[in-house]
């Protein structure tokens, strides 16, 4: 087929008129925001790593819209700061909260009435199943608990003694526990569970509490932790025992990583939070915006917003020592900007 190029005015004129015929369909598109219209991500714990990746997919999705982002929440790990912060974002008319709750039930209320107020809720890694909330964004933590669990026996076999380290109230981190113990109670009958200590992602009650398993149960082989923080402590006073027991936990900090490089954590299951911090946007500015469609069921009569979607599944990655530099948080970060 013979190629036809277009030169002089004529090259001119089709190009102009290509440029002015997408500048009038992004103008017309309804995945725009409106001048100044603003997006905020809030979480707990505000300074922990892993809420980066989360935030840069967060801006990089709003960045294709054309909307304006805030990255809030509380540097504590405590309810109540969480809550006021929340309602502090309300205060700033936002269209939407892409929201961490560090625990459910608390942040009902507070969500029930964001979104009465015309404020969009979603929720990301852990949820508040019981409020308004339109989306929940995570990894799937059954399927977490379920890898752990055949990592473990296939490194250990299937009659060792296994500890957990746990977060009480977290819904994702509940699960993840949980889900280990019941899948090992009904598939491996022989793991034995010796020691099951909450640390509250503290590392320092972490190391205490896996220095006194390791102390009562020599025989320890596998410890199961779902998150990264608690890793770190446990991690320390492991090493400090000499003892050999293999360590698996959820999400990555920078040391956990520094571990797992050196072999001295077994891995790590991350959740791919740039895709949860993504598709989190893209559900909060949908739950915006219901009228973009009309879907085929009874959101008219029964009154909810028909962008519901109960759960997106971000899936989550397997850190070993032979990847650990992809999620080099340093490397990453070069060139981007943090705030």
């Amino acid at each position: 087929m013979r190629k036809i190029r277009l030169a002089g005015p004529l090259a001119a004129a089709m190009t102009t008129a290509v440029l002015a015929s997408t500048g009038a369909a992004n103008a017309q598109s309804k995945f725009q925001c409106e001048p100044g219209e603003t997006f905020i991500m809030n979480v707990m714990v505000s300074a922990h790593p892993y809420w980066v990746p989360v935030y840069q997919g967060f801006k990089q999705a709003a960045a294709a819209m054309g909307c304006q982002t805030v990255f809030s929440g509380t540097p504590d790990y405590d309810i109540t700061k969480q809550i006021a912060s929340f309602e502090q974002d309300l205060v700033k008319s936002p269209s939407g909260v892409l929201l961490h709750p560090m625990q459910s039930d608390p942040f009902i209320e507070p969500i029930d009435r964001a979104i009465d107020s015309g404020v969009s809720v979603v929720t990301f890694a852990a949820d508040s199943p019981n409020s308004k909330r339109t989306a929940y964004i995570t990894s799937d933590n059954l399927a977490e608990a379920k890898f752990a669990a055949e990592e473990i026996v296939k490194q250990v076999g299937d009659s060792a003694e296994y500890a957990v380290l746990e977060n009480p109230g977290q819904s994702n981190h509940d699960l993840r526990v949980t889900a280990l113990i019941a899948y090992f109670e009904k598939n491996y009958p022989n793991m034995k569970l010796v020691g099951r200590q909450a640390t509250n992602q503290d590392s320092n009650a972490a190391y205490r509490a896996t220095a006194s398993i390791l102390q009562a149960n020599p025989n320890l082989a596998a410890m199961w932790i779902p998150e990264a923080g608690s890793a770190e402590g446990a991690v320390a006073a492991v090493l400090e025992a000499k003892a050999k027991v293999l360590i698996m936990h959820a999400d990555v900090t920078p040391t956990t990583l520094e571990h797992i490089k050196a072999g001295n954590i077994h891995m790590s299951l991350n959740p791919n939070q740039g895709v949860q911090g993504f598709m989190g946007f893209i559900a909060t500015f949908l739950a915006t915006r219901p009228d973009l469609f009309d879907p085929f069921n009874d959101y008219k009569v029964s009154g909810y917003n028909p962008m519901q979607i109960p759960f997106i599944d971000n899936g989550f990655a397997v850190i070993t020592k032979e990847n650990a530099d992809s999620f080099d948080l340093n490397a990453y970060m070069q060139g981007r900007d943090p705030s």
